[in-house]
């Protein structure tokens, strides 16, 4: 008797759930309930805002000079500077010179640290080359050597004098090793 009062009430309760929320989904629908979007799939390029679009559209109508008035418009209602969107190349050839002459007036940059580049290497060489990174660079085991050469093309120094980088590249190319100097 115990239980059928109680299999009853979970009866009773599924059918009140059941008929409320049938009966709500109808009226959620009439009442303008704005219609919720999936997002778009994750690398799929996500549907553009309707908003920006219409706008894009109506700017994309105009002709010339309703751009220029346009532009004018969006300045003085931004507060930006009227020089703001002058492009560069707008001064033409005339301009072009004084911008080379300033580059021979200022002094060039000379290189002074450089980088070692391991490129690549000969695989009948190997060994030899790995011993020869163990013994170049310090604080190196054979292990580690042997997977900094696999590792290739990898940067074996950086911020080295110049006369240092070429004796590096003598010494590993020596090795069997394609060096690289940047």
């Amino acid at each position: 008797m115990h239980i059928t009062r109680l299999a009853l009430r979970q009866i009773s309760r599924q059918v009140q759930l059941h008929r409320m929320y049938s009966a709500a989904a109808p009226a959620a629908a009439v009442s303008g309930v704005e219609k919720l979007v999936p997002p778009a799939p994750e690398g799929a390029a996500k549907p553009p805002n309707p908003k920006l679009d219409s706008i894009v559209n109506n700017i994309a109508a105009l002709n010339l000079l309703e751009v220029a008035e346009l532009t004018t418009l969006l300045k003085q209602k931004l507060n930006l500077p009227e020089t703001a969107f002058a492009p560069q190349f707008a001064a033409g050839p005339a301009r072009a010179a004084p911008a080379e002459d300033e580059e021979e007036a200022a002094p060039k940059k000379v290189q002074t640290s450089f980088k070692v580049k391991l490129v690549k290497f000969d695989e009948k060489q190997k060994v030899a080359l790995i011993k020869e990174v163990k013994n170049l660079l310090e604080g190196m085991n054979l292990v580690q050597a042997k997977k900094f050469v696999e590792s290739a093309p990898t940067i074996v120094k950086e911020d080295i004098p110049k006369e240092e980088a070429e004796k590096l590249k003598e010494a590993l190319a020596k090795a069997g090793a394609i060096i690289e100097i940047e």
